[in-house]
């Protein structure tokens, strides 16, 4: 039987990827993954950004807004980084699919890669509905998500 290939955020796996140049590590993820081809991956630094960088959310939306072009991904400072949320998006999708990836485990909340709810904006941790950018175009492209979570 081949291998089942996963794509992971790399930041659960230990990589020092977060946007606070730290990681979020997690021992349910590893165990997840065991007997697993992984993929790791950092959508924000595949999109062109930095580590560390400064923390970002979506503004007036979700994931499927920004895709839509109907909503940003702004940072603390103000800035515009949607063009780099966007362009992480599309170089994970394209990495789950010259993998034949069929399953993705996110972190949780994140403005790239969280699934089901994501911070609203205000940079005050409440938590709205919805998806970040690149678990919405995983999922928009019928690849199952979790979270470390969940």
């Amino acid at each position: 039987m081949k291998e089942e290939s996963i794509i992971v955020s790399a930041c659960l796996l230990g990589v020092n990827c977060k946007y606070s140049g730290e990681n979020n590590f997690s021992d349910k993820v590893k165990e997840i993954c065991k007997g697993k081809k992984v993929i790791p991956v950092c959508p924000e630094q595949l999109g062109g950004m930095s580590t560390p960088r400064n923390p970002a959310e979506i503004i007036n939306g979700t994931g499927k807004e920004v895709l839509e072009k109907n909503a940003k991904v702004i940072d603390n400072k103000g800035r515009d980084v949607t063009a780099y949320f966007i362009k992480g998006a599309e170089e994970t999708f394209k990495i789950a699919k010259l993998f034949n990836c069929k399953k993705a485990i996110l972190k949780a909340k994140s403005p790239s890669c969280g699934v089901g709810e994501i911070y609203n904006g205000t940079f005050s941790k409440t938590l709205v509905k919805g998806n970040g950018v690149t678990a919405e175009i995983l999922k928009k492209n019928g690849i199952e998500i979790i979270t470390e979570l969940y």
